[in-house]
C-alpha cells in the first residue's frame, strides 16, 4: 500500500506536463500594422483616438446620454449577464483540479441470500445502515484538465471582448442617434427658412399680379415651388422623431420618454479638429472583435490538447471512510468502521481510433479559428480604410457645398432685386430660389453625413472600448 501511495504521489508531481500544441498568438505577425493608407491627410492626426471619443463633439447633452446608455442599455445588460455566465463556467472548470467529495448515508431493511452466508435456506432478515465519505482526485498527468481550463479561460476572455464590442456599439449608436436628431433638426430649420423665403416670393408675385405687373403663370410657378418645399417638412419631422425614439430606447427608456432637450437641437455636432486615428498596431489592440477572434483561436488550440490527452491513461486516486452496521448505534462502534484507498487507471489503448479522430476535429477547428482571425483583421482594415476615405470625402463635399450655397444665396438676392426693379423675368427669380433651396438642403444633408461618417470612423477604429475586467 505504501508503494502504491508513493507511486501516485510521483504521478501528482508530474501532473504539470501538458500534451498538445501551445497557443502562439498570430497578432505579432498580422500584416499592415503601420500607418493607414487613408490617414495621411490633414483631416487626420497620428495620435491614438480617445476612449470617450464622443466628447470631441463638445456636446454635454450627448455626453450625458452616452453615460446613461452605458448604464441602462438592454443589450449591455444581456452582454453583462453572458459575461457573468462565462466567468461562472470557468470557475466550474477550474474545480476539476480539486478533489471531489461525496457524503452518503443509507438505511434499508432486507433479507440476505443464504448462499452467500453458507446457509442452505434463506438468509437472515434485518436492518442495515451505512454512512461514509468518498473522496476522489483525478491526477492531471497529461494536462487534460489544464488544457480544459486554458480553453475555458480563453472562452471567457472572448465573451469579455464581446461585452466590449456591445459597449462600443451602444456608445456609437447613441452618438449616431443624437447626431441624426440634431441633423434632422438642422434640415428642418433650413426647410422652414426656405419655406419662409418662398412664401415671401409667392406673396410678392401675387401682389404684382393683382397690380397688373405680373402673370398668373408666375404666381402658379411660385406656388408650386412653395408646396414642394412644404412637402419635405413632414418627412424631416418624422425622421427627427424616429431618432428621438431611438435615443430613448438606447438609454433604456420607452420611446415616449425621449430626451426633450434634444428635440430642440438644430445644429448637427461636428468635429472641429483633425481626427486622431492611430495606426494598424493600435487598431489590433483596440478592436474587440479582433481580440475575440484571437481568444477563440486560443481556446480551439487548447482543445487540441484536451483531445490529445485522451490518447493516454486517465489516473484517479480514490478513498472512502465510513461505517456499516445493523443498527444506528452500531455506526459509531469500532466494529462497523471501514475504509478503502486505491488508484483507478482507465485507458482505451489500443482502440484509440476515436481519440485520434477527435484530435483531427480539434485541429480542423483550430485552423478555422485562425482563418477567422485573419478574416476579422482584414475586414477591420477594410472598414477603417473605407471609413477614413469616406470621412475625408464628406469633409471635402461639405466645404464645396458651403461655397456653392454662398453663391446661390447671392444669386437669389440679386435676382429678387432685379425682378422687383423690372429688369428680370420671374423665371430667373424662380430658378434662383429653386437653386438656393436645393443648395441649402444639400448642405444640411452634407453636414449630417459628415457627422455620421465621424461616428462610423470611430466605430471602425474601435473607439469607446473599455476592458470588461474594469467594469
Amino acid at each position: 500500500m505504501t508503494r502504491t501511495i508513493l507511486a501516485l504521489l510521483g504521478g501528482v508531481a508530474l501532473s504539470g506536463c501538458m500534451v498538445g500544441p501551445d497557443h502562439v498568438s498570430p497578432v505579432p505577425k498580422a500584416p499592415a500594422q503601420g500607418g493607414f493608407v487613408g490617414g495621411g491627410t490633414a483631416a487626420f492626426a497620428p495620435a491614438e483616438p480617445p476612449a470617450e471619443y464622443w466628447k470631441l463633439f463638445n456636446a454635454p447633452a450627448l455626453d450625458a446620454l452616452v453615460a446613461e446608455a452605458l448604464k441602462n442599455n438592454t443589450d449591455l445588460r444581456v452582454a453583462d449577464a453572458n459575461l457573468r455566465e462565462a466567468r461562472a463556467r470557468l470557475r466550474e472548470t477550474r474545480n476539476a483540479r480539486l478533489p471531489s467529495t461525496e457524503i452518503k448515508a443509507s438505511a434499508s431493511y432486507g433479507q440476505a441470500a443464504g448462499s452467500t452466508l453458507g446457509l442452505t435456506g434463506a438468509g437472515p432478515r434485518g436492518d442495515s445502515y451505512d454512512a461514509g465519505l468518498d473522496v476522489g482526485y483525478q491526477i492531471d498527468l497529461f494536462g487534460r484538465i489544464g488544457r480544459a481550463i486554458e480553453a475555458g479561460r480563453a472562452d471567457m476572455e472572448a465573451v469579455e471582448a464581446a461585452y466590449d464590442l456591445a459597449r462600443i456599439t451602444v456608445a456609437a449608436e447613441t452618438t449616431r442617434a443624437y447626431v441624426d436628431a440634431c441633423a434632422n433638426g438642422q434640415q428642418l430649420a433650413v426647410a422652414r427658412e426656405s419655406l419662409r423665403v418662398q412664401e415671401q416670393t409667392f406673396d410678392l408675385t401675387r401682389r404684382l399680379f393683382e397690380g397688373g405687373r405680373g402673370t398668373a403663370l408666375d404666381t402658379s410657378r411660385a406656388g408650386a415651388l412653395l408646396e414642394q418645399t412644404r412637402a419635405d417638412i413632414p418627412t424631416l419631422e418624422a425622421e427627427r422623431q424616429a431618432a428621438l425614439y431611438r435615443l430613448a430606447v438606447l438609454t433604456g427608456r420607452p420611446p415616449a420618454q425621449f430626451p426633450a432637450e434634444v428635440a430642440s437641437c438644430a445644429v448637427a455636432p461636428t468635429l472641429n479638429s483633425a481626427v486622431p486615428v492611430g495606426d494598424g498596431a493600435s487598431l489590433l489592440a483596440r478592436r474587440p472583435d479582433i481580440r475575440a477572434a484571437e481568444r477563440r483561436l486560443h481556446a480551439a488550440t487548447a482543445r487540441v490538447g484536451v483531445a490529445t490527452a485522451d490518447l493516454y491513461p486517465s489516473i484517479s486516486l480514490g478513498g472512502s471512510i465510513g461505517s456499516t452496521a445493523n443498527s444506528p448505534e452500531g455506526l459509531f462502534s469500532s466494529s462497523g468502521f471501514r475504509f478503502g484507498l486505491g488508484p483507478l487507471i482507465s485507458w482505451s489503448f489500443p482502440n484509440i481510433g476515436a481519440a485520434r479522430a477527435r484530435i483531427r476535429q480539434a485541429e480542423a477547428q483550430a485552423d478555422a479559428a485562425l482563418a477567422t482571425f485573419d478574416g476579422t483583421w482584414l475586414r477591420a482594415l477594410e472598414e477603417t480604410e473605407s471609413a477614413l476615405k469616406r470621412y475625408a470625402a464628406a469633409a471635402d463635399r461639405m466645404t464645396t457645398l458651403e461655397r456653392g450655397r454662398a453663391q446661390s444665396a447671392e444669386a437669389a438676392r440679386i435676382a429678387r432685386l432685379r425682378y422687383q426693379a423690372g429688369a428680370e423675368s420671374f423665371q430667373i427669380v424662380l430658378d434662383a430660389e429653386r437653386s438656393l433651396a436645393a443648395s441649402e438642403a444639400l448642405l444640411a444633408q452634407a453636414r449630417a453625413a459628415y457627422s455620421d461618417q465621424a461616428v462610423t470612423l470611430f466605430l471602425a477604429l474601435g473607439g469607446g472600448w473599455q476592458t470588461a475586467a474594469t467594469n
